[in-house]
């Protein structure tokens, strides 16, 4: 077999892979890729630009392992309450709606845009400049996810910029 059809074969692998994923797991288990990949990403970027400063440890990674594993635990309950509630929903009388999901997702995403606003803290503090503009666009969609349009709830006293 020549080096072309061995990258083809890999290539083909790959994409059934990530089919028979979405297939099982739709869209919200990329969701949950992607957070996980999120987390993996700060805790190392985190560990990188302490050691850079002179300033690892040990005990702080350790505090970092089981803040990840808390926020494990948020995105496990958010996954029950929006299983008990597809469960509860069709039955409530005089309610015609069907229910998926709608916690975990605001929870993955609400956490995604906080690991990424900490990769880029991260990012600043190895000395790499970043755009004020993406710090603004970071907040502003972990403001979204904790306040949908709608929600009535008023963020105005955050001390965030607006995008």
């Amino acid at each position: 077999m020549d080096k072309d059809n061995v990258f083809l074969w890999i290539k083909a692998a790959v994409a059934g892979l990530c089919g028979a994923f979405t297939a099982a797991f739709g869209w919200l288990g990329w969701l949950v890729v992607a957070w996980v990949v999120c987390m993996a990403i700060d805790w190392i970027s985190g560990s990188a630009a302490a050691a850079a400063k002179g300033e690892w440890s040990s005990a702080v990674a350790r505090a970092g392992i089981w803040h990840k594993g808390g926020m494990i635990l948020v995105v496990l309950v958010a996954a029950v309450v929006d299983n008990v509630l597809a469960l509860a929903v069709p039955h409530l009388p005089g309610l015609n709606i069907s229910y998926t999901s709608l916690v975990l997702p605001v929870i993955l995403v609400w956490y995604i845009f906080t690991e990424l606003g900490s990769i880029a803290e991260n990012a600043a503090d190895m000395g790499a400049p970043v755009p004020a503009g993406l710090v603004r666009l970071l907040a502003a969609g972990k403001r979204a996810a904790e306040h949908p349009a709608g929600s009535g709830e008023d963020d105005s006293d955050s001390g965030t910029p607006e995008v």
